[in-house]
C-alpha cells in the first residue's frame, strides 16, 4: 500500500499537478509547497511529436490527460463534482472577481502546473481549494451547515 509522500502516514488521495508527488490532505499539500520540495516534472508533449499542430484552446485537457494508470484513486466521481455546484460557500467565494480572474489565468495558462502553484500562493485561492475539498471529502467533524456561511 502506498503512503503519503509528505507525512508518510495516510493513503494518498491526491497528486501534485507540478511534481506528481502523492499526498493525503490539503495540509500535506501546503506543507509540500512551503518546503520548496516541489520540482515540476517535465514530460514530453505527445502533441509536439505529431505532424499537425494542435491548439490547446481547441482541445482542452481532460482528467485522463492528468492521470496515469495507477492514479485511478485521484479521480473524483461525477456525483461528487456535481455537489460543488450546490455549495453555497463556493458560490459565495465565486462572487469575488479576484478569484474569478485567478481561475481564468490558471485555465488559460500554457504551464498549468506553474499557474496552479502561483495561484496557491493567494489566500483566496487556497480558501477556494479548501472549500472544494470540504464539499468533495467532508470530514466527520464537518456537517452540511458549513455551506450556509455566506
Amino acid at each position: 500500500m502506498q503512503l503519503c509522500g509528505v507525512c508518510s502516514e495516510h493513503v494518498p488521495k491526491y497528486r501534485c499537478p507540478a511534481c506528481r508527488i502523492r499526498y493525503c490532505s490539503v495540509s500535506c499539500f501546503k506543507r509540500h509547497k512551503d518546503d520548496d520540495s516541489c520540482h515540476p516534472v517535465k514530460e514530453s508533449d505527445p502533441a509536439s511529436s505529431s505532424s499537425t499542430p494542435v491548439n490547446s484552446a481547441e482541445q482542452p485537457w481532460t482528467v485522463e490527460d492528468l492521470l496515469d494508470e495507477d492514479s485511478q484513486t485521484d479521480k473524483v466521481p461525477l456525483q461528487k463534482l456535481q455537489q460543488l455546484g450546490g455549495s453555497e460557500a463556493l458560490k459565495g467565494l465565486l462572487r469575488n472577481p479576484h478569484l474569478r480572474r485567478l481561475m481564468m489565468s490558471v485555465d488559460s495558462a500554457e504551464d498549468k502546473a506553474k499557474a496552479m502553484k502561483d495561484a496557491m500562493q493567494e489566500p483566496l485561492f487556497v480558501e477556494f481549494a479548501d472549500q472544494c475539498l470540504k464539499v468533495i471529502e467532508p470530514t466527520d467533524t464537518e456537517n452540511d451547515d458549513d455551506d450556509d456561511e455566506f
